[in-house]
């Protein structure tokens, strides 16, 4: 148990402190801190999007269907009658294709039906501007 009493040098002055004073530098350092969060803008947790503007529902217009059939003899029919020739059938797909909105086309053959019938009448449809075909009744060439 040791006491300090002081320097040995018998004078009656205070010894010199060599620390320093942190004290006053803290309080400085605190202020600036407390500044600084007050000046940070509030982070919000949104996501601005520019969303288009919503349009009201148009009525729905069911797509005009013309049904070309190919029987067994080649013979091709438009909507359940049967066409006298190709040049028919090319008329017919000409006023299709001016048609708006475009009609669908359905085409069903039959299995024994010649390949290149079948094959003129998407030629065709296609060379006029035709895209909304459709081969209906392929289940039949499963087997």
């Amino acid at each position: 148990m040791g006491m300090n009493l002081g320097s040995g040098s018998g004078s009656g002055e205070p010894e010199v402190m060599m620390d320093i004073n942190t004290t006053p530098l803290i309080d400085v350092m605190l202020v600036l801190l407390i500044m600084l969060i007050i000046t940070i803008p509030a982070q919000l947790h949104t996501v601005n999007l520019d969303m288009p503007v919503s349009k009201p529902a148009t009525k729905k217009v069911d797509p005009v269907v013309i049904k070309i059939e190919v029987d067994a003899n080649s013979v091709i029919n438009w909507n359940g009658k049967p066409l006298a020739s190709r040049a028919e059938l090319e008329l017919k797909l000409q006023e299709a294709s001016l048609m708006q909105p475009q009609p669908e086309l359905h085409i069903r053959s039959n299995a024994k039906a010649k390949y290149g019938a079948v094959a003129s009448v998407m030629a065709n449809a296609q060379r006029l501007g035709l895209t909304k075909l459709g081969i209906v009744g392929s289940e039949q060439f499963v087997n």
